[in-house]
């Protein structure tokens, strides 16, 4: 499939969030979230491992920002998503790593 999903920059993300017009689904794992989480509102955690077996929970009527730590898995993600008939879905730019960089809120464990 050639389509190309969409990225969204953190601070437009946390513009989006902060509305309440998407949720952000981080689908690092239970390790990493603990090092340094997203401080977001609307943010479920689906470790990537954990991905096929619970991608149902995530709603398909909503838009939905995956997120990791660089953007590299929830680009997988996002691909995965699309396969299985997900359409509003976009990829975290730069991951949990350009969020801090923007000095966007994050929680440490």
């Amino acid at each position: 499939m050639s389509h190309a999903p969409l990225q969204l920059d953190p601070p437009s993300a946390l513009e989006r969030l902060n509305a309440g017009t998407a949720w952000l689904v981080d689908v690092r794992e239970r390790a990493e979230i603990a090092r340094a989480a997203f401080d977001a509102p609307n943010v479920v955690v689906i470790p990537l491992s954990e991905f096929e077996r619970r991608r149902d929970e995530l709603p398909r009527d909503q838009d939905l920002i995956l997120a990791c730590a660089s953007g590299g898995r929830s680009f997988q993600a996002v691909q995965y998503l699309i396969h299985h008939g997900y359409s509003r879905v976009t990829n975290l730019a730069g991951g949990i790593g350009l969020w801090h960089a923007h000095g966007l809120p994050v929680t440490a464990g």
